[in-house]
């Protein structure tokens, strides 16, 4: 028997919010100069806006779940370790009705991006997502990126590549183009050099290539 309440209603009597997801996927794009640049992936939107991969929940799916499969038929990508990020639940965030959103995150190496999604990589500057036309993205995507670039700041604040974004072993020159990718600031080679090298171990390998004597190269700890 179904579970009634003092007025012999069901849950499903009730006017309530829809639950979905979105998904910022996050990533450091490498140029053929090595130059570094934070990017999130965005889809098009039938209105020529771009917004971040998101879907419905699902009677009976978790939100990860949910999360792996909006990534997965949307983008034809998987995702490694998805974070909830933040709830954004402002009636009026989606035009097509009051849409809770469960916003998560995950930070992805360049070399995992091989899915055929249709989708694009935009440049994220000041914690925004440069998208063609310079629009704002659809509903209030913009916000979440926002809060993923946060979130991946804290991240590599303290720590040299908690989401394993560089091929080991790396030079300490790589892993600060990474860093200031992230952060979005220029960092001071000998501070950042003394701030990372109790976290690195050192390899006999050395960089090939390039003009001066080969760079040390490094990798985590095991």
């Amino acid at each position: 028997m179904a579970w009634t309440d003092a007025h012999g209603k069901t849950l499903a009597d009730y006017p309530r919010p829809s639950l979905a997801v979105d998904v910022a996927l996050l990533t450091v794009r490498f140029d053929e100069e090595r130059d570094a640049q934070l990017c999130v992936l965005l889809l098009p939107h039938e209105d020529g806006r771009w917004s971040l991969p998101g879907s419905f929940v699902r009677a009976g799916e978790r939100l990860v779940e949910a999360v792996r499969r909006t990534v997965s038929g949307k983008l034809g990508l998987e995702t490694r370790d998805p974070r909830q990020l933040a709830v954004f639940d402002d009636p009026a965030r989606d035009t097509r009705g009051h849409v809770v959103s469960v916003a998560h995150v995950d930070l992805l190496a360049e070399s995992r991006l091989r899915g055929e999604g249709g989708w694009l990589l935009a440049p994220v500057e000041r914690g925004r997502a440069r998208a063609p036309g310079r629009r704002r993205l659809l509903y209030d995507h913009d916000a979440i990126v926002a809060a993923a670039a946060s979130w991946a700041q804290e991240r590599y604040r303290r720590r040299p590549d908690p989401s394993h974004l560089l091929p080991e072993p790396f030079t300490l020159r790589e892993l600060r183009l990474l860093h200031e990718a992230v952060l979005g600031e220029r960092l001071q080679k000998d501070s950042f050099r003394r701030a990372m090298s109790d976290s690195l171990v050192e390899v006999p390998e050395r960089s090939s290539g390039g003009p001066g004597r080969p760079a040390a190269k490094f990798q985590l700890p095991r």
